[in-house]
């Protein structure tokens, strides 16, 4: 150890001369050392018997007490004292200080290792302790659940010139009756201190240095709780199998081990808290995902048990929510005076229709809505219904106008067909005075009508001032009755979330052809003045062969009942409905009772349509990899055929609803917000409303066959589809003999095990031949295969124009096969391509990573780009000259080879993977055996520098994509195996 430490040092071995002195100043004094340099020689003579400290990053008095087996090797003169113990023999192993944590630093330093920061094994870092004082607490990571340097510095008001927040804490010296300030979310010091009052009178009498330390260092550690939703009494009532820890020490106590391991294993932290009902919220899940949040406890605790809004409470707020937007539109009212509004076109792609009765600030502000939600040219006509507010002159405040004028109020109804007289767009909209657009409206809705030339009206996802749904499309019931669809509901909610085929929309904004609603008529008189006119009208266009849509990307708030002036009597809502029923008697006659359990049919207006509940271990992004890429082809390829998807997760999704935009047909129901512990009650809430239920994965079949045993009578008629996507015992087996572990189970009690539920299935699939083969030995012969779907890129980059090595593939967890290959392929192949590629030749890594995987053995090697997760994945093909996949045990077909040469891109690969692509090796890919490196290494090579044999195997391979994977193909077989008639 030196005489002496600066601040920039911030050595854990060396001792503090400075801090020393004034953390032991008064013993120092009362023993006449008066002479700073002679403090380190009283240290050693002295202060180690004392249970001195020899600078602040390291706690003797502490150090053994929690660790006993160190106090006793102390006593016995193995070690002069705690200190010399960690230096010499605890390091990496046993905790320094109560406000640090090795194995919790090592950690969460490995996402930041991931992504270029220096790991704590580099050289030069002695542990992670070592690492932290020097580079991450400068970074303001956090080394223990105790110390979070934001919340730290938060309550310290203003970080000390040249210091970080750690070493800043550690050196400050406490203020005795000073208010406590959390340092974490895990430890509350001012409940502490109000819950025990003694330790506040040990703290004001300068015993302990606050709260924290108390709790951190006392010597009863069991008889405290840090915080309101922690108890020790309950934890170690409830959780036997940590009793023992606890009492033999390996734990100080058992709030230690719930930080370690309970939480993360959602156990109970006391009586009234479940964490794992609380994590099952995607809010919760997403955020912790993210990283705002290192667990659920954390989120609860910072969230006061509250994950989300309450929709009982935005109920109740309607009243003061329509107050608010009417004080907006007044408030916006002079902004919009002026004629700066202008509608003014020749051509217009749209004719809009809005019939108003007064409320000209919410009339202006309707109009200003529209003009910004589309630039393009619109016909706007304004039907003034008798008003007598300043709608009488509303052509001086907005340009281009069309204008429709009566002297006494006509209604809705006869004033939308006296608009429709002078559209002159080919499509017409009806919108409501008390609407405002949502971002793109006008134009999802045009594009819905043009891309669909048998859609004949649009309708919108209505929302309510207050944030919760009017409608999401609405239904007819047989006896005439209407409902708008998940009224009450959040708009976020799966269901109200996927295009659909439906009875009718509001007139609130309801997007209709020109041509067939002026060959109808328009609204039918027969409903004036007002109810069931645009209910008659889409059963009307739908009767004549068109088809309503409803498109939850049309989103509009709606004031609701903002411009009805008419009596609201239930004697008109009786009439008008009794001459509906007359009217359209054929057309009820097929709809289905008012029924709760029958809203999920109801909720479609076409009865031919297949349903089918697509079930996966997560919601399958390409971006994933592991399968999920193919089963995101097959929910595309069922959703193509006409099929309704219903898309259920057996894991509630952690990646948030931005992931969820573009990866999945827009017809498809997503559930984001269920998953296994709800499916039975999903399933029950839908009686008979599956034609089938494909259940991805194996091992899914056997989570959810308790399930389908119990929702029997529910899916009576639906078939059973189970995709295996990959045979995983032989995969098991491979990894097993890799590892050099035995075990009792042969591959075959391994595959008898693994198949043990594939009885329950009308269906069985495999993903190539050789699989299906083994599927049939075991007695099943109802086995098809589907692979993967490809089609050749239109276009790519020749051989010159690409370079550098690519690897793609999802990496998991610590024992995902993509990571077990890639380390193999660095630590083994890569050093051989030094002495035949450039050294400017990169190996690039793309692909999902967890950020939990430990991928420091990667980052070191001076050729390896750690690309991560892209969103396009093509121009990162386009410009790789090599494709290489190493995998030493795998199942089925991995999904990226195809890809790769689909995209243009030759392959160098394992012979395991040769021989379940049952490509030709040598004409369709090169092959190497991962057990001869410098094989691997001279394929690489020989595809990388020879331009010839790169063309020959590109050209094989894209004819082979052509010819077996293209998506007609693939939606033919799917088609074959679901056997809808």
């Amino acid at each position: 150890m030196s005489g002496g430490m600066t601040n920039e040092t911030r050595d854990w071995a060396a001792f503090d001369r400075d801090w020393y002195g004034a953390r032991y100043g008064e013993i120092l004094r009362r023993l006449g050392v008066d002479d700073p340099a002679a403090y380190h020689g009283f240290y050693k003579d002295h202060g180690v018997a004392l249970r001195h400290s020899p600078n602040p990053y390291f706690d003797e008095a502490w150090y053994l007490s929690r660790y006993p087996a160190v106090a006793r090797a102390v006593e016995d003169g193995k070690f002069c004292s705690g200190f010399d113990h960690y230096c010499r023999a605890g390091l990496a192993t046993h905790n320094p200080h109560w406000l640090y944590n090795e194995n919790f630093y090592r950690a969460r330093l490995r996402a930041a290792t991931a992504s270029g920061a220096t790991s704590a094994d580099a050289d030069g870092f002695r542990n992670g302790y070592d690492h932290y004082l020097r580079v991450g607490d400068a970074q303001f990571l956090s080394g223990s659940w105790f110390f979070d340097p934001m919340a730290y510095l938060a309550g310290a008001g203003v970080a000390q010139r040249g210091s970080t927040p750690y070493d800043q804490a550690l050196r400050t010296a406490p203020v005795p009756g000073a208010s406590q300030h959390r340092l974490s979310w895990y430890f509350d010091p001012e409940w502490y201190l109000q819950t025990y009052p003694d330790v506040k009178a040990a703290l004001l009498a300068g015993e302990w240095r606050s709260a924290l330390h108390h709790y951190q260092t006392n010597d009863n550690p069991g008889q405290y709780n840090p915080n309101p939703f922690f108890s020790e009494e309950f934890y170690s009532r409830v959780n036997h199998d940590v009793v023992d820890a606890v009492e033999d020490g390996r734990f100080r106590n058992f709030y230690e081990h719930f930080l370690i391991f309970g939480m993360h294993e959602l156990r109970r932290p006391c009586a009234d808290i479940d964490l794992e009902v609380y994590y099952r919220n995607a809010h919760v899940q997403h955020e912790v995902e993210r990283g705002d949040y290192h667990d659920a406890f954390a989120h609860f605790i910072a969230h006061a048990r509250k994950p989300g809004a309450e929709v009982s409470f935005l109920k109740d707020s309607e009243p003061l929510a329509k107050k608010i937007h009417l004080d907006m539109c007044r408030i916006r009212l002079p902004l919009l005076l002026g004629g700066e509004i202008d509608f003014s076109c020749d051509s217009p792609d749209l004719s809009v229709i809005m019939v108003v009765h007064n409320l000209f600030a919410m009339t202006l502000n309707a109009l200003a809505s529209l003009r910004a939600n589309y630039n393009g040219p619109l016909q706007v006509i304004v039907v003034d219904s008798g008003s007598t507010d300043s709608i009488r002159q509303i052509e001086r405040h907005v340009r281009g106008l069309d204008v429709v004028r009566f002297p006494a109020n006509v209604g809705f109804l006869l004033g939308a067909n006296a608009g429709l007289e002078k559209v002159r767009a080919a499509f017409t909209l009806y919108l409501n005075n008390d609407t405002e657009l949502m971002p793109g409206a006008i134009g999802h809705a045009l594009a819905r009508l043009r891309n669909a030339c048998t859609t004949g009206a649009v309708g919108a996802k209505l929302v309510r001032t207050n944030g919760l749904l009017q409608e999401a499309g609405s239904i007819i019931w047989r006896d005439g009755s209407v409902q708008g669809y998940l009224r009450d509901q959040s708009p976020d909610t799966p269901e109200a979330n996927f295009v659909r085929s439906v009875d009718y929309c509001s007139g609130a904004f309801l997007m209709v052809r020109t041509a067939p609603l002026r060959q109808l008529g328009g609204f039918d008189p027969a409903y004036a003045p007002a109810y069931f006119e645009e209910t008659d009208l889409c059963v009307r266009l739908r009767e004549a062969g068109w088809d309503v849509v409803y498109d939850p990307a049309v989103v509009v708030l709606h004031y609701e009942y903002g411009t009805s002036s008419f009596v609201s009597g239930a004697s008109m809502i009786a009439r008008n409905n009794a001459l509906f029923r007359s009217r359209h008697a054929d057309y009820l006659r097929n709809k289905a009772f008012a029924n709760t359990l029958l809203l999920a049919q109801a909720r479609s207006a076409d009865r031919r349509q297949k349903h089918v509940l697509f079930i996966e271990d997560r919601l399958p992004y390409r971006f994933l990899g592991s399968g999920f890429p193919r089963a995101n082809d097959i929910v595309h390829a069922l959703a193509a055929l006409g099929h309704h998807v219903t898309l259920y997760p057996v894991f509630r999704p952690t990646e948030g609803r931005e992931d969820m935009h573009g990866h999945f047909p827009d017809t498809v129901e997503v559930i984001w917000d269920r998953e296994l512990p709800e499916l039975e009650e999903f399933i029950k809430s839908r009686p008979g409303y599956y034609d089938a239920v494909w259940i991805a994965r194996t091992h899914n079949a056997d989570r959810v066959a308790p399930v389908l045993v119990s929702c029997a009578q529910a899916l009576a008629g639906s078939q059973l589809v189970v995709d295996t996507e990959a045979v995983a015992a032989p995969r098991t087996h491979m990894h097993r003999v890799l590892k050099g572990e035995g075990g009792e189970n042969t591959v075959a009690d391994m595959l008898e095990q693994e198949f043990r539920h594939l009885f329950m299935a009308e269906k069985i699939i495999a993903v190539n031949e050789k699989e299906a083969s083994i599927i049939r030995a075991h007695g099943f012969g109802n086995v098809s295969v589907l692979g993967h779907m490809q089609a050749p890129a239109a276009t790519s980059p020749g051989w010159e124009e690409r370079r550098d090595l690519l690897f793609v593939g999802a990496v998991h967890d610590p024992h995902a096969p993509n990571l077990d290959s890639l380390l193999w392929f660095a630590e083994h192949v890569l050093p051989l391509l030094d002495a035949s590629l450039p050294p400017d030749v990169r190996f690039t890594i793309c692909g999902y990573l967890d950020r939990r995987v430990d991928l420091s053995g990667l980052v070191a090697h001076p050729r390896v780009s750690l690309l991560g997760r892209v969103e396009d994945i093509g121009p990162v093909y386009a410009r790789h000259r090599v494709f290489v996949a190493p995998t030493r045990f795998a199942a089925g077909i991995p999904y990226k080879l195809h890809e790769a040469a689909a995209h243009g891109l030759p392959c160098v690969a394992s012979a395991l993977l040769c021989e379940q692509m049952g490509w030709r090796a040598g004409q369709d890919m090169l092959c190497a055996s991962v057990a001869d490196p410098q094989a691997f290494a001279d394929a690489i090579t020989h595809l990388y520098t020879g331009q010839e044999l790169w063309e020959h195997i590109r050209s094989n391979a894209l004819a082979r994509i052509a010819r077996e994977n293209g998506p007609d193909l693939y939606r033919e077989t799917i088609a074959a195996i679901l056997g809808f008639s």
